[in-house]
């Protein structure tokens, strides 16, 4: 079984449309969301997926949500053939940690035939040597201090090596600030990452405010090297479920 999110109660979070950030951003893809996480940002827009009614973990919309209606749990071969009704060759799932039901992935993925399989993941938990063959592209998103993770649950060092030397890899970090490139540089550094699969990615869930950071973090990615992805979604869709 997976553990989905929803929505809208009772229904999967299971969508066409475009990869909005990110090396894949453009492209027309099916997407799952995977309900459940190990991290808790407190800027997350998916916090559906993990700050149920009685987590207190701290959020800056001090939000919770009802559990029962913002998770689902179906089988590996019907979401499958939920993904395979979208008619698209591409498949992204997110969530939530998507690694944490790795082995149940597994399983539903070799469903899909020759489908190409991405994957959007926070960085701590490790390939699935079941999936691991089965995934063509890793988006590895490690959270940064401004995140409000402890930095030893968020920046597990010899999971950031091996992602660094994961050539399926591609890093998206978040930032909210001009101070954040540093923390980002650090990183880089210290794990060998290649600055060629680094994205930049501004901190924001509405056009203004994405549009107002990249104004000072393009010239900051372009003194460093580094690409800059924006959340195009966002632009298409503002900040809502299912897009």
């Amino acid at each position: 079984m997976l553990t989905l999110a929803t929505t809208t109660p009772g229904e999967p979070e299971i969508f066409a449309s475009l990869q909005g950030e990110g090396p894949s951003m453009g492209r027309p893809v099916a997407f799952v969301r995977l309900s459940r996480c190990n991290l808790a940002c407190q800027w997350c827009d998916t916090a559906y997926t993990w700050r149920f009614d009685g987590d207190n973990r701290p959020h800056r919309d001090g939000l919770t949500f009802d559990r029962a209606t913002n998770r689902i749990a179906l089988s590996e071969r019907d979401v499958a053939q939920r993904i395979a009704m979208l008619a698209q060759d591409r498949l992204v799932i997110t969530g939530g940690e998507p690694l944490l039901q790795a082995a149940a992935l597994a399983r539903m993925v070799a469903l899909l035939g020759d489908m190409t399989v991405e994957i959007e993941t926070n960085g701590t938990v490790a390939p699935h040597p079941a999936l691991d063959p089965l995934v063509v592209q890793y988006t590895v998103s490690p959270k940064l201090k401004h995140s409000g993770n402890a930095l030893e649950l968020a920046q597990i060092p010899e999971r950031l090596t091996a992602w660094a030397n994961e050539p399926k890899a591609w890093f998206k970090f978040v930032i909210a600030a001009a101070d954040d490139l540093a923390e980002v540089l650090d990183l880089i550094a210290r794990h060998g990452i290649d600055r060629a699969r680094v994205y930049l990615m501004p901190e924001g869930t509405d056009s203004q405010t994405l549009r107002d950071r990249e104004r000072w973090l393009a010239p900051l990615a372009i003194e460093h090297g580094l690409r800059l992805s924006d959340r195009l979604h966002i632009h298409l869709y503002g900040d809502t479920r299912g897009t």
